[in-house]
């Protein structure tokens, strides 16, 4: 376990920290619908193959989904907000690239800058956890969790909207001038976070794990065009399951590696990041269904007929109520736990997808299914982020919370290539051109609600947790500020850390080991000593404190549920620590 300055940095009150973190979300989600509008005419554009021209698709997908666990883990390291920044950076000067050439080459580099700007979601909730009040955090990492969303669906009628007016590379002058506006309103209203991990960046790692991920991910996106069967796309995922077994292997034995896989392996960490990847798939599948029924001409006998405007306008509310479901899940949160939230949004995609098959025959019908399907993914999202939160420390947040991020990508990665192959396999000629039919698109939702049933399922399996009451906290110091959140939490252990004839001791670390010998927390100590730790869960710890001018002291103790009190006296022998 990678320990931290501090395990619990003041979290500083700040109105605007949340909307412009929020804003960054949303602007780098951006980018992986900017070209939904112009998909179908990028050959055209780029006087390029058809093939050719979907790597402007999939150079974006691949470098987001190494960026994200990578960038996670350089915030943990070097500071989030410095790390957000880059990210923007980078994307903007893929957007300029992107914009100002037609050449396809040019074109697939600059998309890739861009994807590489999807490290900003785990960047944004980790700054989150270390910079809000315990009261906000809950709604803030739900809104923030949810602008994957919400950036992607209103980005769609945005980008038809300019795509059809205006010359298509206005689009990334557009995306770009967002960027730049972003990177403005973090300098201006985002301090760095003074939560660091120590120990370095495991470069070996961050070359395994995106050699993987692109060995992966690669057949996945281009199995319709090279053949499921065929010896490249077996060969690939061949590859990648060797890497990733060795990257495995290597990462078990390094002492700050890129991604703790003993926290992954956690039980809640684990049915987390699985059933983000149902989230995922559930979650694309409408972005692919609908705006292609909606613009299917009536002749067909089942299409809607609607512009490319129309059609982006129809699927907005995807997004519009991703955004508005944030204080709702704030509020059920804190009562149930996010557990049970991730039940009821888990269960209404599925109820709105199961709807959804006999909804299909009008354009306000496709405006009730965004509605629904965007209630119940934005719970979804909304809840992935509080469950990772609440299972790692916080030296991991960054990292953890980037790669929840990758399985979701995965999941949406794995929904373009199967609902592609359904709709491909069931399309039918008309006018000497394959057009996706009605039973393709009934099939892609029914496949969207088996996944939301298998998330369901894997939801269910989570260890409960207890939903917390929120209070006010008023501090004048760190480590008093680290105290009270602990303290309302009231699941721990609390007491003093104190020196010679009961003298109280300040700045003391405490750190808190659990019975495989691994750090389970850390805190300093108070003014007057006084220390608290919450506690992962139930079972037997072992203290160890320690201070400048005094020996070291351990205590062992037992967490039974209830708040427990345990002084730790450094000037007595203590006990042995576990290895």
């Amino acid at each position: 376990m990678t320990p931290t300055t501090t395990d619990q940095p003041a979290r500083r009150q700040s109105g605007t920290i949340v909307p412009v973190l929020a804003f960054a979300g949303i602007v780098v989600a951006v980018m992986q619908t900017l070209l939904v509008p112009v998909i179908k005419d990028l050959p055209a554009l780029l006087s390029t193959t058809p093939s050719n021209a979907t790597w402007v698709l999939t150079s974006t997908l691949l470098s987001g989904a190494v960026a994200t666990p990578i960038m996670g883990r350089l915030g943990d390291l070097y500071g989030k907000r410095r790390m957000l920044l880059a990210s923007l950076a980078v994307m903007v000067v893929g957007a300029l690239i992107s914009g100002f050439t037609a050449a396809v080459l040019p074109m697939i580099v600059g998309r890739t800058l861009q994807g590489f700007a999807m490290g900003a979601i785990p960047l944004g909730i980790g700054l989150m956890r270390d910079m809000l009040p315990r009261e906000r955090l809950g709604s803030a990492m739900a809104l923030m969790s949810s602008s994957i969303g919400v950036g992607g669906g209103l980005a769609l009628p945005a980008a038809a909207l300019i795509a059809q007016h205006a010359d298509w590379h206005a689009l990334f002058f557009c995306a770009a001038g967002l960027g730049v506006l972003s990177i403005v309103l973090t300098l201006v209203a985002v301090p760095e976070s003074p939560a660091r991990a120590q120990g370095s960046f495991d470069l070996p790692g961050a070359l395994g794990l995106s050699a993987g991920l692109v060995l992966f991910l690669l057949p996945i996106t281009k199995g319709s065009d090279w053949g499921w069967t065929s010896a490249g796309t077996l060969g690939l995922f061949g590859a990648s399951a060797v890497v990733l077994l060795l990257w495995g292997l290597m990462e078990l034995r390094l002492a700050a590696p890129l991604v703790d896989l003993r926290t992954t392996a956690r039980r809640e960490v684990l049915l987390t990041n699985l059933a983000s990847i149902m989230v995922g798939v559930s979650f694309y599948v409408v972005s692919l269904v609908l705006p292609q029924l909606l613009q299917l001409p009536a002749a067909t006998g089942y299409g809607l007929g609607t512009s490319m405007v129309v059609a982006g306008l129809c699927v907005a509310p995807l997004g519009l109520t991703m955004m508005f479901t944030a204080p709702v899940y704030a509020r059920l949160s804190v009562r149930y736990g996010p557990k049970v939230t991730l039940i009821i949004g888990l269960l209404v995609i599925a109820l709105g997808y199961a709807g959804g098959l006999g909804l299909m025959t009008a354009a306000w019908q496709t405006v009730v299914i965004s509605v629904v399907l965007g209630a119940g993914i934005g719970l979804a999202y909304s809840s992935l982020p509080a469950l990772i939160v609440g299972a790692v420390p916080a030296s991991e947040t960054g990292a953890a919370n980037g790669l929840n991020t990758l399985m979701r990508s995965i999941g949406t990665s794995v929904s373009s290539a199967v609902i592609g192959m359904v709709l491909t396999g069931t399309a039918h000629q008309q006018g000497g051109l394959a057009v996706p039919s009605m039973q393709g698109f009934r099939v892609s939702f029914l496949i969207a609600t088996a996944a939301a049933a298998i998330g369901l399922l894997l939801a269910l399996l989570l260890p409960n947790q207890r939903p917390v009451q929120h209070t006010q906290l008023r501090a004048s110091s760190e480590e008093e500020a680290g105290l009270q959140r602990a303290e309302e939490v009231l699941r721990g252990f609390r007491g003093r850390v104190l020196g010679a004839d009961g003298t109280p001791v300040a700045r003391a670390r405490v750190t808190l080991i659990d019975r495989r010998g691994r750090q389970a927390g850390a805190t300093l100590s108070a003014a007057d000593g006084s220390y608290a730790l919450t506690v992962p869960a139930q079972g037997p710890y072992v203290l160890a404190a320690t201070a400048t001018g005094h020996g070291p002291h351990a205590s062992s103790a037992t967490h039974t549920g209830d708040d427990h009190p345990v002084d730790l006296d450094l000037s007595l022998p203590g006990e042995s620590v576990p290895a």
